[in-house]
């Protein structure tokens, strides 16, 4: 039995970045050997293990073989006869093919230390093309290293476009894809991710609706940047510069849609696409079956979002109504995450990157406002029951009255 360390730790220690989790391959043994030394197994699907004390993965070593479509397309055959270079050929990049043994020397034969060097993204072998969940892999690969000069190679972009346009990003599951896109976004640069999907044809596969965004004109007055598929690469961009959460990130992807659906001859007004981008944003949730926070606030975001740029000229009213949409008493958190999406949209435009944004600042003090109400005083003077939630919500209102009177003053 011979142990190594794969994949992304060795990768990661040789850029001298930090390893978060270490994998491990198992050359030489069979599983009722791993079993008998205290390792649990994981699944049946593949022949991997938990370590007794420190609860890592070790996998044996093995092949696989295509045998349908989709990223559970393939058979799986684990044996001690099957070699270390047998194991790595079977991953997805050179840089990821990388083993290191307990005394620390590398088994590389696929030349990913030459690729670490030069910065690039490259497949380790032709079967890169059988499992299309490689697509997103390297692109968030690319999000991820993209900050360290890392390109993808031109030989495995081809492969990616292939993939793209043979069907078979149709029979991933939701869930695996979610996965996949869900850790992109959260990546230093997830617009990269965007770009690499668009370029290799994916992105009209998986997002056809962020895909209909480029192309589409927007007013210079507010985005000089003109097209909005770039403006949302440059508001993903500045979510990540500013570490929002998922939730924010992926209702930043997606608060445009309904500008895709803009008649050219109504280009740039875009007018209530708010709302006709609802029904897109919907899609696309249950297309990945996506986390309900997550599914919640990208339609609050997409539905309310220009409200928020225009929060210090709403009328009162509009203004508390909007807080009532958020449930903002029972999910304040929800509120930071829409404000937070408004800023990050209003942020990613060209020139207006570093630029204030005072609605924040106003809608949390108006929320604050609302907030403050003390219920018992109307208990107090007998309100119970529906009667009691009305006043309640006219107190609300007045507070928030007299902070948009003080604020303006």
């Amino acid at each position: 039995m011979q142990i190594y360390k794969v994949g992304g730790a060795v990768r990661d220690r040789l850029l001298g970045k930090t390893v978060a989790d270490t994998d491990w391959v198992v050359v030489g043994a069979t599983a009722d050997e791993m079993l008998s030394q205290g390792f649990r197994p994981v699944g049946a699907d593949f022949p991997v293990f938990l370590h007794p004390k420190t609860g890592e993965e070790y996998a044996l070593a093995r092949t696989e073989r295509k045998s349908g479509p989709g990223y559970g397309g393939f058979i799986f055959h684990a044996d001690p006869e099957v070699s270390l270079e047998e194991d790595l050929i079977r991953r997805d990049l050179t840089i990821n093919a990388i083993a290191e043994d307990a005394q620390g020397r590398l088994t590389d034969p696929y030349h990913g230390q030459e690729d670490l060097k030069a910065r690039i993204l490259r497949h380790v072998s032709p079967a890169f093309a059988e499992d299309p969940l490689r697509v997103l892999r390297v692109a968030r690969f690319a999000a991820r290293y993209a900050s360290d000069g890392f390109t993808i190679a031109p030989e495995t972009m081809t492969l990616m476009q292939q993939l793209s346009e043979s069907g078979e990003l149709e029979a991933l599951t939701p869930e695996r894809s979610w996965k996949e896109i869900s850790r992109a976004l959260m990546e230093n640069q997830p617009q990269v991710f965007i770009q690499v999907l668009r370029e290799c044809g994916a992105l009209k596969v998986l997002f056809p609706e962020v895909d209909a965004l480029f192309g589409v004109p927007q007013p210079a007055a507010h985005h000089p940047e003109i097209d909005t598929g770039q403006h949302v690469l440059s508001v993903l961009e500045q979510a990540a510069i500013h570490h929002q959460p998922l939730s924010v990130r992926w209702a930043c992807l997606l608060h445009d849609l309904g500008k895709g659906l803009t008649p050219e001859s109504e280009w740039t007004r875009h007018i209530a696409h708010e709302h006709t981008g609802l029904r897109l944003i919907k899609a696309v949730n249950a297309r990945f079956k996506v986390p309900r926070d997550c599914q919640e606030l990208a339609m609050l975001v997409g539905q309310y979002h220009t409200h928020g740029h225009r929060a210090l000229e709403l009328k009162a009213s509009t203004l508390f109504e909007l807080m009532q949409s958020f449930d903002i008493y029972r999910r304040p958190q929800r509120f930071e995450e829409f404000i937070a999406g408004c800023e990050m949209d209003a942020r990613g435009r060209l020139g207006f990157e570093q630029r204030d944004y005072p609605q924040a600042e106003y809608l949390r003090g108006a929320a604050n406002a609302a907030r403050a109400v003390a219920v018992q005083p109307l208990r107090d003077q007998g309100y119970e029951g529906p009667e009691l939630g009305e006043a309640l919500k006219q107190e609300r209102l007045k507070a928030v009255q007299a902070y948009k009177a003080t604020y303006s003053a």
